[in-house]
This record gives structure tokens, C-alpha cells and sequence, in this order.
């Protein structure tokens, strides 16, 4: 496995507290997403979430470099196993820059996933308090996310509350685009 320094990461992985890395124990590492994660299984942690498909090498480092060059708001961390340098746990904390509250910061978690392999293990846990950190570190006055209802208990145990409601619309489909926005041929 590579050390920090060797990989091309999206932000400085000192940004992550120590204590959490110390909880993970010898055997698994937390850091920040590196451009070549593709190669590690980033994809196959995710799709544990949704469909995820692999996407080329080119894509995923053009991806990843679209995303580095909006420094500090997108902190997207995995845990390594450090014996397989496989991905087995991912989040992503990206910051918002908002007017409100005088000129404040609202921090998004996303993309909470830890392989079906090692479930159980507080490992999602450690990635939520890591991004909460991140999140504090960066200054952002909340930290909010969405999730399924199953998942309700898991977020609550990691000190979220329920708030309000999610409202979604997807704009691939086509019967769902806004008719201000709906090219004539369709």
C-alpha cells in the first residue's frame, strides 16, 4: 500500500483527526480519496448504495480533478484495508457556501457506504464522525444529510435528528423536466 505522500489526493489528509484512525485500528487506514481509488474498488463500496458503474480510468481521474480544483468543498474520505489496499468504507462531506448566516457554511454528507463485508464493525460511524470534523474544522455552522427511513436508527446513533423533509426530482426523466426547460423536441 502507498503511504499519503506517494498518492495524489483530493485534499490534505491532515485535515482528518488522528483519534479516528486510532479507533480503526492497524489493519484499516482512513484518508482522502485518491485519483487512482478506481483501482481499489471505490465502485464496488458504492454500489452497496445504488447502481454504480466503474467508470473509465480517464473518467474517474477527470472526475476527480474537476472536484480537486473546487478546493475546499468537496472532502470525499475511504477507509483502506491496509493488507488488500481495498476500499471497504467511503463518505463524502461537501461544503456549502451560503449567504445566510453571515456568509456561512453548511456541510452536506452524502454517500455514506461501507462494504457488506465488513458491516457491523462501526466503520460507517467513523467515516460520519470523520466528516463532522472536517466539517467543524472547515467552519461550517451544520452538518445536514438525507437518508431512507431504515436508516433513520444509524444516523440518530451518530447524534443527527430529524428535521423537515426531502423533496427530490429527477431530471432524466423526461416527463419530469420542468416545462421552462423542456427542449422543443420533446
Amino acid at each position: 500500500m502507498k503511504s499519503d505522500n506517494q498518492l495524489d489526493l483530493l485534499f490534505d489528509s491532515s485535515l482528518i483527526p488522528s483519534i479516528i484512525q486510532e479507533q480503526l485500528g492497524p489493519d484499516l487506514h482512513l484518508r482522502p480519496l485518491a485519483s487512482d481509488d478506481n483501482t481499489r474498488g471505490h465502485f464496488d463500496v458504492l454500489s452497496v448504495l445504488t447502481v454504480a458503474p466503474q467508470l473509465s480510468a480517464k473518467a474517474y481521474k477527470d472526475k476527480f480533478d474537476e472536484l480537486k480544483a473546487c478546493a475546499g468543498t468537496y472532502f470525499i474520505i475511504v477507509i483502506v484495508n491496509v493488507s488488500t489496499d481495498k476500499i471497504v468504507g467511503s463518505g463524502s462531506l461537501i461544503v456549502e457556501r451560503k449567504f445566510l448566516r453571515s456568509a456561512g457554511l453548511v456541510g452536506h454528507i452524502e454517500d455514506i457506504a461501507v462494504s457488506k463485508a465488513v458491516q457491523g464493525k462501526k466503520l460507517g460511524l467513523r467515516i460520519i464522525n470523520a466528516l463532522e470534523e472536517i466539517g467543524a474544522a472547515r467552519g461550517c455552522y451544520k452538518i445536514i444529510l438525507d437518508c431512507s427511513d431504515k436508516n433513520i436508527p444509524f444516523y440518530e446513533k451518530c447524534g443527527f435528528k430529524h428535521k423537515e423533509y426531502q423533496m427530490v426530482r429527477y431530471m432524466t426523466d423526461p416527463k419530469n423536466v420542468p416545462k421552462s426547460t423542456k427542449p422543443s423536441h420533446l
